[in-house]
């Protein structure tokens, strides 16, 4: 005869297998949304052309 615990064991293994599973899902899409926004914070902005700032280009020691 079976006892209680081993009825109970492979419902727990899925019910662990679903749980790491989502958790795996959510860090997945966490991850991508991190790396969408870092690959769109590296997009130079159209203001941002590498130039210094235009209040102090171009004068020195004034």
């Amino acid at each position: 005869m079976m006892d209680e615990n081993e009825k109970s064991a492979p419902q727990a293994k899925t019910s662990r297998d679903d749980r790491l599973k989502s958790a795996l899902r959510e860090n997945l899409k966490r991850r991508k949304l991190q790396a969408r926004e870092r690959a769109a914070s590296a997009e130079p902005s159209p203001n941002d052309d590498g130039s210094l700032n235009q209040g102090t280009a171009g004068k020195a020691g004034t």
